[in-house]
């Protein structure tokens, strides 16, 4: 049988997460935040109390990490629930380094590549439809400008409960995008074969229904 999947790539702070789980949802497919999984492994980098911008040391730790992603959106590093852990500023500070690294991308990408075989996926992340997944049914670029992005990161941290500024969002959000744009292996970057998609100015539901069409128009219709 072949599985259908859906790629959905973009910068910090897209909306992409936001996105892929409604698709995933209406649809009937699985959601697979490939983000969650360099967070989780940021997380465990620094509950060791070392430096993620320390390539060599932070790739010694791969053996020693398991996550785990459920079907309820739930992270697990080494059994422990780290899904809101990982959306704290440390974390954000730090995971574009981590992600940056080839032998833990290396690592993670096959877990990915592995779960978009077994069942029908919608995944997100920087380098899905280049890299983790380049025969992908259906490629999707989301962008945002920075200023939008930094604007809802920030209400959905102020709804966490996550103590930040807007301006120490902002840049944070140019930081990654800088860092996700010019690493060596994988950077960010729209397939050549992607439909870009800007919801600098659009609501939720209708990214949603865009990407729906998208897919309607790439695999026709099925049933999920």
């Amino acid at each position: 049988m072949n599985h259908i999947s859906i790629a959905i790539d973009g910068p910090a702070a897209a909306g992409k997460s936001t996105v892929a789980k409604r698709v995933a949802e209406i649809l009937g497919f699985t959601y697979i935040d490939t983000g969650a999984m360099y967070r989780a492994f940021t997380v465990h980098v620094l509950n060791k109390g070392l430096d993620p911008k320390d390539e060599k040391v932070s790739c010694s730790l791969i053996p020693d990490v398991d996550i785990k992603l459920t079907s309820d959106n739930k992270v697990y590093l080494n059994g422990e629930d780290v899904t809101r852990r990982i959306r704290e500023p440390d974390v954000n500070a730090n995971v574009s380094y981590i992600a940056s690294y080839k032998d833990i991308r290396l690592a993670l990408v096959e877990q990915q590549r592995k779960m978009a075989k077994n069942d029908n996926v919608v995944m997100d992340g920087r380098d899905i439809g280049t890299y983790v997944l380049p025969d992908a049914s259906v490629k999707i670029f989301q962008i945002a400008s920075v200023e939008t992005r930094a604007i809802r990161r920030y209400e959905e941290n102020m709804q966490k409960g996550i103590p930040c500024t807007l301006e120490d969002i902002e840049n944070d959000v140019r930081k990654r995008d800088y860092i996700d744009s010019h690493r060596d292996f994988a950077p960010l970057k729209a397939a050549p074969d992607s439909v870009l998609v800007d919801t600098s100015f659009m609501s939720v539901d209708e990214v949603v229904n865009a990407v729906l069409e998208i897919v309607k128009n790439k695999c026709g219709d099925f049933n999920a």
